[in-house]
C-alpha cells in the first residue's frame, strides 16, 4: 500500500492514490480529528462520483463527516473491512482503512490535488 508521500491529499482531507483502480481514504490527520470512528457509510459500487461532492458518510463518536470524491469517476470497490470495522480508519487510515477504489474519468483533475509536503504546509495554514 502506498506511504503518505506517494498519494495526493483534497483540502477536505482525503487521500487519493492515482492508478487505473485509484485508492481513496481520509488523511492520518482526518482521523485525529474526527476522534474514534464507529460506522463507516460506503458508496455502492458503479456509483458515479463529482469532484468535490459528498460520496461517504463517517460517523465517529464526536459527529458525522461527509466524505468527498477528490476527483470525478465511477466506484469500482469498497472496503466492507471498515463497515465491520469502523477502528481500521483510525488505525490505519492509508493502509488497511481505504473507504473505496474509483476509476477517474478525468486523470487531469487529480493536478489539482496537494502533495506531501503541500498538505502539511495546508494543515500548518488552517491550525493559525
Amino acid at each position: 500500500m502506498p506511504k503518505p508521500e506517494e498519494v495526493k491529499y483534497a483540502k477536505t482531507h482525503e487521500w487519493f492514490h492515482p492508478g487505473g483502480e485509484a485508492a481513496v481514504g481520509i488523511s492520518d490527520h482526518a482521523q485525529h480529528e474526527m476522534g474514534d470512528v464507529v460506522f463507516v457509510e460506503l458508496p455502492k459500487v458503479g456509483q458515479k462520483l463529482e469532484k468535490e461532492k459528498p460520496c461517504a458518510v463517517v460517523e465517529s463518536v464526536k459527529s458525522a463527516f461527509d466524505i468527498y470524491a477528490p476527483v470525478s469517476g465511477e466506484v469500482t470497490a469498497v472496503n466492507e473491512a471498515v463497515t465491520s470495522d469502523p477502528a481500521l480508519l483510525n488505525q490505519s487510515p492509508l493502509e488497511n482503512g481505504w473507504i473505496f477504489k474509483m476509476k477517474p474519468s478525468d486523470p487531469g483533475e487529480a493536478a489539482s490535488l496537494m502533495d506531501w509536503n503541500a498538505y502539511q504546509e495546508f494543515l500548518k495554514q488552517a491550525s493559525h
